[in-house]
């Protein structure tokens, strides 16, 4: 079966760099979401990091995340540029094409969209020397932009002077608030640059505090959750949409941390087995899903 459109994300796996890459490659996946964390935490050092991924031989998804970036002023604003620009530096010594971006859950940002907007843009325009794009992402627990829609319409505002700036889908955060799948149709395939999917345990979330709870420790791949058939429309809408990106599992789970890498990475290339199997029953195959 062919897994080059669909990749796992390092979060999932405990321990070294290596192990993790090994057994993403041995499941059969080629392409690897990587966190900031697996280069400035590695003990060689970011350089000697780089340098284990360029060996694997699995291309490199995307690379996050910059947080809390948008809507500051002042200090706070020149202190985020500073920090993009770090980590524009790590995400294009990689060869990474991808800087997630989620939106801003600090209490010091503005709600102003023009403000936003610019922030937005500003990011993109620092990010055109590198050939990166700027995948924004709405976090469900964000303080002014927490729905994907509300992430389109500023993504869609600010094309104009951000060639460069896109945005990220993650099923989980759709999920977690219940927002309709209805106005993907509004949203440009070619303006969406990655998908980040994953399941959880339970059919509601009843606060903002249970949420990111949810998000950061109990999150299962596509298949294994409670919100199955709403993942599978999910990708088949995007697929009618055009959409011909690559889709990243972001699955966060202790559990998962706790099982050898194989036997995460097993669970992982089985969701897609099943992700594909059930949008193609629907006449609407992935392209090269078939196995």
């Amino acid at each position: 079966m062919n897994l080059d459109h669909f990749g796992m994300d390092t979060i999932t796996l405990a321990g070294p760099l290596e192990a993790k890459l090994d057994a993403m490659r041995a499941a059969g996946f080629t392409q690897v979401m990587l966190n900031a964390n697996d280069l400035a935490g590695h003990p060689g050092g970011p350089p000697a990091a780089t340098e284990i991924v360029r060996k694997s031989g699995l291309r490199v998804t995307g690379f996050q995340v910059l947080r809390d970036f948008e809507g500051l002023s002042g200090h706070l604003h020149a202190y985020k540029v500073d920090i993009a620009k770090a980590m524009l530096d790590m995400c294009h010594a990689l060869g990474s094409r991808v800087l997630l971006c989620c939106s801003s859950t600090s209490s010091h940002a503005t709600a102003d969209p023009e403000l936003l907007k610019k922030d937005l843009q500003k990011l993109a325009m620092l990010a055109v020397p590198y050939g990166i794009r700027i995948a924004y992402e709405a976090l469900s627990w964000g303080r002014h932009v927490n729905e994907y829609t509300q992430a389109w319409d500023l993504v869609a505002e600010a094309e104009v002077g951000a060639v460069g700036l896109g945005l990220a889908i993650d099923s989980f955060h759709i999920l977690a608030t219940g927002s309709s799948t209805e106005r993907l149709e509004e949203v440009v395939a070619g303006k969406i640059v990655l998908v980040q999917l994953a399941d959880f345990m339970w059919r509601e979330i009843r606060s903002r505090e249970e949420r990111i709870d949810t998000a950061r420790h109990f999150r299962v791949f596509p298949g294994e959750g409670v919100h199955s058939a709403e993942v599978a429309k999910l990708v088949r809408t995007l697929d009618e949409l055009g959409y011909r990106g690559d889709y990243s599992f972001e699955v966060f789970n202790d559990d998962y941390t706790q099982l050898p890498h194989a036997v995460v990475a097993e669970r992982a290339r089985r969701s897609v087995k099943w992700l594909t199997d059930q949008v193609s029953r629907r006449s609407l195959p992935l392209r090269g899903a078939a196995g």
